[in-house]
């Protein structure tokens, strides 16, 4: 299940290598609304009773303070998944505890605001082909 809109590249690339038949669903949600610090938690497309019984792989583009994370695989248990195991292209390096863990994560970074890859600075740029920082002087 891939977290759009950020997860849609990193989903792009893992799906071919995955070597089992599987079924592919969205959700979206999100905290950031095309700023650079989270807000509110926004449900645009939720969970469906699709993962009821299944084991569920979460996809997104970043761990980062982990509440979005969170509130989905709650959503998906409580919508009746069996288990939601989750993967992130990259994990936020913070000094605090995290609500959520991931069980697979490609990349960790220090705690910068990163874009590109999927990820978006305030709307643009998810299509960059690496990572960037963004440069706050």
């Amino acid at each position: 299940m891939c977290v759009m809109g950020g997860a849609v590249v990193f989903s792009g690339q893992l799906l071919p290598q995955l070597g089992f038949p599987l079924e592919f669903d969205y959700v979206q949600a999100s905290r950031y609304h095309e700023k650079t610090e989270g807000e509110q938690l926004v449900w645009t497309v939720e969970p469906r009773d699709n993962v009821r019984g299944k084991t569920v792989l979460l996809l997104d583009d970043i761990l980062d303070e982990g509440q979005t994370l969170a509130a989905i695989r709650e959503k998906c248990l409580a919508h009746g998944a069996a288990e939601v195991v989750i993967a992130v292209l990259v994990e936020k390096e913070l000094e605090r505890v995290k609500p959520i863990q991931a069980d697979y994560v490609g990349l960790s970074v220090p705690n910068r605001y990163v874009f590109g890859c999927g990820m978006d600075v305030y709307g643009w740029w998810r299509n960059l082909p690496a990572i960037y920082a963004l440069n706050v002087n």
